[in-house]
């Protein structure tokens, strides 16, 4: 026969709603059910907690404006996360993403630049020639995408 758990928490603990709460162990956050723990990440691991709230929200459990007041997250963050959840998955929150490539510094564009960087010209100059600006230059300098001419 089911019974009825009461919504008991452990002093310490924040509740989202009446039947779920979490609290802070240490390094570890630990959501429970009443008195009973149903999962756990560090405290620094955001895409566990992205990913286990917007299944509460998915199943029903809790609210996405719960989540929002509980931990005081944007509203606006909460709802971005679970519809991430909902056309994606879980898994999404867990892959790598890709990094986006510049549209300016195309392969034509690193050697022209480099070419300039080889005759010994300055950023500020090359960014004058070329149009690109001087910080496009320099993140690519930093990246080992171009690189500068050693003073000698």
């Amino acid at each position: 026969m089911p019974q009825i758990q009461l919504p008991v928490f452990p002093a310490g603990t924040t509740a989202i709603t009446a039947e779920i709460g979490f609290e802070r162990q240490e390094q570890q956050v630990v959501y429970l059910n009443g008195h009973l723990p149903v999962f756990t990440h560090t405290v620094d691991d955001l895409r566990s907690f992205r990913f286990f709230t917007s299944q509460l929200i998915a199943n029903g459990t809790v609210s996405q404006g719960e989540i929002a007041r509980a931990f005081g997250v944007p509203l606006v963050t909460v709802k971005r996360y679970y519809r991430e959840f909902r056309e994606h998955g879980g898994a999404a929150f867990f892959q790598q993403r890709e990094r986006r490539r510049g549209h300016r510094l195309t392969p034509e564009r690193l050697v022209e630049v480099q070419a300039l960087l080889d005759e010994g010209l300055s950023v500020p100059e090359i960014s004058k020639r070329t149009g690109l600006l001087a910080s496009t230059i320099h993140k690519a300098i930093v990246q080992g995408r171009l690189k500068k001419k050693a003073n000698r």
